[in-house]
This record gives structure tokens, C-alpha cells and sequence, in this order.
């Protein structure tokens, strides 16, 4: 009963953070800037960092089935 919601965030926490990752690493790859009007590898580091925390949070929501 409890392990519903648990799947749900997980679930929603790894689609977000994969999809992150990707988009900032195909905009990374074709040097084109992942913010406008920002030093671009903080704006990459940072959108990094929130994809990877994501991806982590996913698989802790993942592990407390």
C-alpha cells in the first residue's frame, strides 16, 4: 500500500533527471549554451548536479520499497 507512492516519485525523479542529463549533455556536445546570459560551464555544472541529484533521489525512492 505504502510502496505506490514510492514507485511513483521514483519513477518521476529518474525520468527528470534523465532527461536532464541528456538535454545538458547534447547541448554541452553541440557547444551551445545550456542558459542564456550564463558563464556556460557553471550553467552546465550546475544543471549537471540537478540531474545527477535527481537520478539519486530516484533510486533511493527506488530502494525504500
Amino acid at each position: 500500500m505504502e510502496s505506490g507512492p514510492a514507485i511513483f516519485a521514483g519513477t518521476v525523479f529518474a525520468l527528470f533527471g534523465g532527461g536532464l542529463l541528456t538535454w545538458t549533455v547534447s547541448r554541452v556536445r553541440h557547444r551551445a549554451p545550456v542558459a542564456h546570459d550564463v558563464n556556460p560551464v557553471a550553467s552546465a555544472t550546475l544543471a549537471g548536479l540537478a540531474a545527477v541529484a535527481a537520478l539519486v533521489l530516484g533510486a533511493w525512492c527506488f530502494t525504500h520499497l
